[in-house]
């Protein structure tokens, strides 16, 4: 067994790989970029080495850096966590080359299946089923074109490179082929280096289901059963569960009995995931499931299959990676309970899931959750900070019961116990679709977040109570029991009545009054508004509500909901308001594209550029009809808040 490894990733997942060596007494080597200087990752190690600046191309992306840093710290093996370099050939030769192991599957196996295209038509000859489409190697728009009308709308285009929903479009009509098609090519380039694309026919009530493969250097391929991963937002994961929802006896045995005879064709070995698409219009049938792609690595949703099987897969991976063989054949491993994870974000769902930044200046999970194992995989800590730089996961969240209900309702109570304030996250989204009645049913295809997309993402209200458990908060007065001593109760005392404190917060651009005064049987009483004759409502101690008090703001949290207001300062002048004839960027992000010019008269809602940001494509539309003054130039940089458009102003 190794004694030392280097894990070429960050946060959440090489947090994982780190807890797994430390137990098997492996030592470990991080690596961290500028921005990661202080993440926890690093904490963790027991070695850390800088590879370079903050974006991903100037740090994790550097290949002979990271083998540079394993050479120099005696590391003898490198696990690539997932994403980055993962499934990148050249990095496996150039690890192997120079004398170390890499800790995953052998380059012509990654090369087999890094491009969908050249992976579906291999799987057609191994004899593995394979959704209908276009695979080839043309990428010309007539052509592409042509093909989709071939197959028949509506179409998926798909980068044939990479994963994670990046470069791909859903196209229900051939007039927007060819915007789509020039959307996910210029998508598709950025993310993973590579434009061409392959079209594909979308199945209707589709779900995503995944089977776990694993094999080894001596022959052997096993499957650690079936994951769910039908619950996406824009093709990406958010809820994973195991084992599927309604999987029958006889589609589980084709299913994995398929999974196996894919890993097998390209003598696979570690830990991979065959994806499936899979026709769920009369349910989960052993004839309507399809070849999507195979995930060369450790997938981010591998907690689930841990927690049903009992297997630790890391361990797995680093035991074959080691010359071992598998620990376990196929009859010994088995299936208990259900098990589902949710992916907590640094993201706004009510802004379209738009990825979000910020400090993290309070940060509580539950330690456990009733009749359920809980698990949380976390790469921050209360005080870090989310960075533009890389993907906004903040955590995952997992629970483990002897039944699906079991766990569902443990994983709600868990998601409605967590408090996050300083950046906005997908926690109550998160929470309303755990209990959303069409999920908790298993009636699951990955159109239904987008179906129901308004109710789960609709912002939390703040009620009365809310305000005032804010204003209580930041009063500055200590919430005591009542005492029998008069005089424990002189802060509330006036000699010509009780003392009123005037509270300003605001939300938004709602400015919110209240007044504060002693409660008479200790508490405060706390008045809204001008009104004198408004009824106060009392907060005393035992009754106070969760709160979170950060640098000029404070969070109410009501189940999985923040509830955030700002604190004024009344030293700080008030700053000009931005008004309705500028529009400024939601993120920080790179002007990808410029639709419109200074001089040109647009329509509200009329595309105006696009951002990229994370990885992703963004499209900034006119929020109202007018003239633009000036708008930001193609391929600037620009940060949160950076002015994008001006409009002429309007007569």
């Amino acid at each position: 067994m190794f004694r030392k490894i280097l894990i070429a990733n960050r946060g959440e997942i090489a947090i994982r790989v780190m807890r797994t060596a430390r137990r098997m007494g492996i030592a470990t080597v991080a690596v961290y970029s500028d921005a990661d200087r202080n993440a926890q990752h690093v904490r963790m190690a027991d070695q850390a080495v800088r590879i370079g600046a903050a974006p991903v191309g100037e740090s994790y992306l550097l290949g002979q850096r990271i083998i540079a840093a394993a050479r120099e710290t005696g590391a003898e093996a490198i696990h690539p966590g997932y994403g980055f370099l993962s499934e990148n050939p050249d990095f496996v030769e150039k690890v192997e080359a120079s004398g170390l192991v890499f800790i995953g599957p052998s380059s012509k196996a990654i090369r087999a299946m890094g491009l969908k295209d050249a992976a579906k038509r291999l799987m057609e000859r191994a004899g593995v089923p394979v959704v209908p489409g276009y695979h080839g190697d043309t990428q010309a728009l007539v052509a592409l074109a042509a093909k989709a009308n071939e197959i028949g709308y509506p179409v998926l285009i798909k980068a044939r490179a990479g994963g994670g929903g990046k470069g791909m479009r859903l196209v229900a009509h051939p007039d927007a082929f060819p915007d789509a098609l020039a959307a996910a090519q210029r998508e598709a380039k950025a993310a993973f280096g590579d434009e061409r694309v392959l079209v594909e026919k979308y199945i209707e009530t589709p779900r995503h289901i995944e089977v776990q493969v694993f094999g080894d250097n001596h022959g052997n391929a096993v499957h650690l059963f079936e994951r769910d991963c039908s619950a996406q937002r824009r093709h990406q994961k958010v809820i994973e569960e195991a084992p599927a929802p309604g999987m029958d006896a006889a589609t589980r045995e084709a299913m994995t009995e398929a999974a196996v005879k894919a890993a097998k064709a390209i003598s696979y070995s570690g830990a991979g995931t065959i994806e499936f698409i899979v026709d769920a219009s009369e349910g989960l049938r052993p004839d309507r499931f399809w070849f999507m792609e195979m995930n060369t690595r450790l997938q981010v949703e591998h907690p689930v299959t841990e927690m049903i099987t009992g297997v630790d897969l890391v361990e797995w991976q680093l035991r074959v990676a080691a010359g071992e063989p598998l620990p376990l054949s196929q009859d010994e491993i088995t299936l208990s309970g259900h098990a589902v994870e949710a992916r907590l974000y640094a993201e706004d769902a009510t802004r379209d899931f738009l990825p979000a930044t910020g400090t993290l200046h309070h940060l509580r999970f539950p330690e456990h959750v009733d009749g359920a194992r809980l698990r949380v995989d976390a790469g921050v800590a209360e005080g870090d900070a989310v960075s533009p730089y890389y993907d906004p996961m903040v955590a995952k969240v997992i629970v483990h019961a002897a039944t699906r209900g079991e766990a569902l309702s443990g994983l709600a109570a868990a998601l409605e116990s967590t408090e996050v304030a300083g950046s906005t996250v997908n926690l109550g989204f998160l929470a309303r679709l755990v209990r959303d009645d069409d999920f908790a049913a298993g009636h699951l295809e990955t159109g239904l977040i987008a179906r129901k997309q308004g109710a789960l993402t609709a912002p939390a209200q703040p009620a009365p109570r809310h305000l005032a458990a804010a204003i209580a908060a930041t009063s500055g007065v200590h919430l005591a029991p009542p005492e029998p001593d008069p005089f424990s109760a002189i802060a509330g005392y006036g000699h010509f009545g009780s003392l009123a404190h005037r509270r300003e917060l605001q939300r938004g651009n709602e400015k919110l009054t209240a007044f504060v005064t002693a409660a008479p049987e200790g508490g405060l009483a706390i008045r809204l508004g001008e009104d004198e004759a408004t009824a106060p409502i009392i907060v005393r101690r035992d009754e106070a509500a969760r709160v979170a008090c950060w640098p000029g703001h404070v969070t109410v949290f009501e189940g999985a909901d923040g509830l955030t207001f700002q604190v004024p300062d009344p030293l700080e002048l008030a700053g000009d308001m931005v008004g309705g004839d500028r529009l400024s960027a939601p993120m920080p992000g790179l002007v990808k594209l410029v639709r419109a010019a200074a001089k040109d008269a647009v329509k509200k809602g009329q595309p105006l550029l696009v951002l990229e940001a994370m990885k992703m494509e963004h499209t900034i539309t006119a929020p109202h009809d007018g003239v633009i003054a000036e708008i930001a130039t193609e391929g600037a940089q620009v940060n949160d808040g950076a002015m994008l458009v001006r409009f002429e102003e309007m007569e």
